[in-house]
């Protein structure tokens, strides 16, 4: 996202103190992306509190670490009393709150969510901007750039299709973080086959005569839930591809991490490579 690191840096620190232009002290995160990014790369002290889902094992892939910290549901009075000199958005984040907040002098730093590999990256360095962390973040890139460098060297020349499958028959499009994972992997997109390049709602049927290699799907939550009976419907688990099971938050935010979704899509395509 092309300028969008100055953007947010000159809205951010645009007559700031020279206290806080160097780095905010107290920093709150009231969004999931934002808080487990904060975390990887906050100094000590610097992140004082993250929001409830942080801490919720369905939702995040650093619970552990989240409950050393207080949580908050996001709301302006709670965030206001805990007096931060930065808060931590998401685009699509408790907009009243962002907006009170705003009104009331505290700075917020929004970021939206990781639509590509490219914007995970991003993300990294404009995270580490803000809170005074560019080295750390460099460091992070580093990593990550890396492991996505290392998986690149393996490519193969067999590209199956793979399709994602959610509750209710959605797919998020092909224009999305989990399609570019499942690009990376060496796998072709059925959405975008299918023209769903923003994501839709995929009818079984149109599924089932797609055929694809490999359908990925997530955990299913406990109890009964019609939006969910059709991931167990007969015929999708017919299908003579294979199924991965990826968690939303396995992929959900632009985290370093999502390197193992890569990976773990990866080691699924060369197993149908491989298979006769």
């Amino acid at each position: 996202m092309p300028g969008f690191r100055a953007a947010l840096l000159a809205a951010l620190f645009a007559g700031a103190s020279p206290a806080l232009a160097d780095a905010p002290q107290r920093v709150v995160s009231i969004n999931l992306c934002t808080d487990q990014l904060a975390m990887l790369l906050a100094g000590s002290g610097q992140l004082i509190s993250v929001s409830f889902l942080a801490q919720d094992p369905r939702s995040s892939v650093m619970v552990d670490q989240a409950l050393a910290y207080p949580a908050n549901r996001a709301l302006a009075e709670e965030v206001y009393l805990l007096k931060p000199d930065l808060v931590l958005a998401g685009t699509f984040t408790a907009g009243a709150t962002v907006s009170m907040l705003e009104r009331l002098g505290i700075a917020v730093a929004t970021f939206p969510p990781a639509s590509s590999l490219a914007e995970v990256r991003q993300g990294m360095v404009d995270m580490g901007a803000v809170l005074g962390r560019q080295d750390q973040a460099a460091a992070m890139v580093a990593r990550f750039d890396a492991g996505l460098a290392e998986l690149s060297e393996a490519d193969a020349t067999q590209h199956p299709t793979a399709a994602t499958y959610a509750a209710n028959g959605y797919t998020p499009g092909a224009n999305s973080l989990s399609g570019d994972i499942i690009r990376a992997a060496g796998f072709r997109h059925l959405a975008a086959e299918l023209g769903l390049t923003q994501g839709g709602f995929l009818p079984l049927e149109a599924l089932i005569l797609a055929a694809p290699d490999l359908v990925v799907v997530g955990e299913t939550y406990p109890g009964n839930s019609r939006a969910e009976e059709i991931l167990s419907h007969p015929a999708l688990t017919q299908l003579r591809g294979g199924r991965e099971t990826l968690e939303d938050r396995d992929w959900v935010c632009g985290l370093p991490g999502v390197v193992d979704a890569v990976t773990r899509m990866r080691a699924a395509r060369d197993a149908i490579g491989d298979a006769p």
